[in-house]
């Protein structure tokens, strides 16, 4: 059963970067240096594309496709902790199969840096709310409207962030082999994955803050 959990996890974080990355490129291609247009699209495409994975792989794994998730799950008694490291790597590595993919199907270099920057007060502070913002729906949503939740929110967050919503360590990873619109420097991910930690551990502290639902 773990190893399809694991398998499970895998594919789904693969196929949310193919989805990110694979539309940030085509995107970029057809707005024609119109950013506010490749956006939408962008976020179109991803706000469809997490709420099918999470309706599919949910079941299986949880469809956490992200580190932070994981670890507040563990921190919760949601998820073994003996597996949360298994759940880290296989999510890792699934956003970095998923970026080359997106990479390869658009006959980029499949093994590539990117060099967009994105650091700064302002964009960090950006992933502590996007990410805290992610874990209170993950934590407080019905568990049958999550996948419709989840994926509003994130398209919502990719406009209201400055750093248009990563909230994810597993994306950030991925999302630094690919030289395009969706891109982020491997010398800034450092900056968003400890901005998303802060965030996931503000998400939690502020549902406990909150108390229960009324559907937990």
């Amino acid at each position: 059963m773990t190893s399809k959990r694991l398998l499970s996890e895998f594919l789904a974080t693969g196929l949310l970067l193919v989805t990110v990355v694979g539309s940030g490129i085509m995107a970029e291609r057809l707005a024609g240096g119109n950013g506010a247009i490749a956006l939408i699209a962008n976020t179109l495409a991803t706000i469809g594309g997490l709420y099918v994975l999470i309706e599919i792989f949910g079941p299986v794994s949880g469809a956490h496709m992200n580190p932070a998730v994981s670890a507040v799950m563990a921190a919760r008694g949601g998820l073994p902790w003996k597996t949360l490291p298994g759940y880290v790597v296989v999510q890792l590595a699934g956003a970095a199969c998923g970026a080359w993919l997106a990479n390869a199907m658009f006959e980029l270099p499949v093994l590539e840096f990117s060099t967009k920057t994105r650091a700064g007060i302002g964009q960090w502070l950006g992933e502590i709310v996007a990410t805290a913002g992610l874990l209170l729906v993950v934590l407080r949503a019905p568990s049958a409207r999550v996948a419709a939740l989840v994926a509003a929110y994130i398209g919502a967050a990719y406009w209201f962030t400055s750093s248009t919503s990563f909230a994810n360590p597993a994306a950030a990873f991925g999302r630094m082999f690919s030289d395009s619109f969706a891109g982020i420097s491997p010398h800034d991910v450092p900056g968003f994955v400890i901005a998303e930690g802060i965030g996931a551990a503000m998400g939690m502290a502020i549902n406990k803050l909150l108390g229960p639902t009324d559907h937990a």
